[in-house]
């Protein structure tokens, strides 16, 4: 009884991690601005976690959204500590990976959100991310979050406002995006549209 149980646990699992891991890793690399190593220690940590409580995230309404946010709250753990800063190698021939790309510009425009998002402090990259990305609405991402939305909306504020000055000094000559029915104009397609 005890050893179906377990293999049944083990079973749904796997199958929720097969299903769910890429999303999870996308996301991870959005809050880590594009560190794939950090990123992936982060997807490992917080898949452990799951795994550790799994009867709790099997229980809950969306256990996806319960991944997100555990994803979420170990990269704010993980960004406060100080054996997290460290210094990144570039251009290791090794560790390079490769990703499908429909243009040039398209990896030059990541490549620029990914910078930009990296002048963002954690929590504020997690708004963003979580907003933007996920399309999460305020509610929610306060949720996931654990704060009030008025806090949400002020640090997606001085977030957007941040990435603008951000992509205005990392490329002057960038044309922004303008819609007049979008309230980010600047950022919301660049995130969405670009990001791995």
């Amino acid at each position: 009884m005890l050893k179906s149980r377990e293999s049944r646990r083990a079973a749904e699992f796997v199958a929720f991690t097969a299903a769910h891991r890429a999303d999870l890793v996308r996301t991870a690399r959005l809050l880590c601005a594009g560190d794939v190593d950090h990123a992936e220690d982060i997807v490992q940590i917080t898949l452990t976690r799951l795994y550790l409580a799994w009867s709790r995230v099997r229980r809950a309404d969306q256990p996806l959204a319960y991944a997100r946010r555990a994803l979420t709250n170990v990269f704010l753990d993980e960004a406060g500590r100080a054996h997290r800063r460290r210094e990144s190698v570039s251009d290791d021939p090794a560790r390079a990976t490769v990703e499908p790309h429909t243009a040039d510009h398209d990896l030059a425009l990541r490549e620029l959100v990914v910078e930009a998002l990296a002048t963002l402090g954690p929590r504020q990259r997690a708004v963003v991310v979580l907003r933007h990305w996920h399309d999460l609405d305020v509610e929610q991402t306060a949720r996931v979050l654990g704060c009030s939305t008025g806090t949400v909306k002020s640090q997606n504020a001085r977030a957007l406002a941040h990435l603008r000055t951000a992509l205005d000094r990392i490329d002057p000559d960038r044309t922004p995006y303008s819609d007049p029915d979008r309230t980010s104009p600047d950022l919301e397609p660049t995130v969405k549209e670009t990001c791995p």
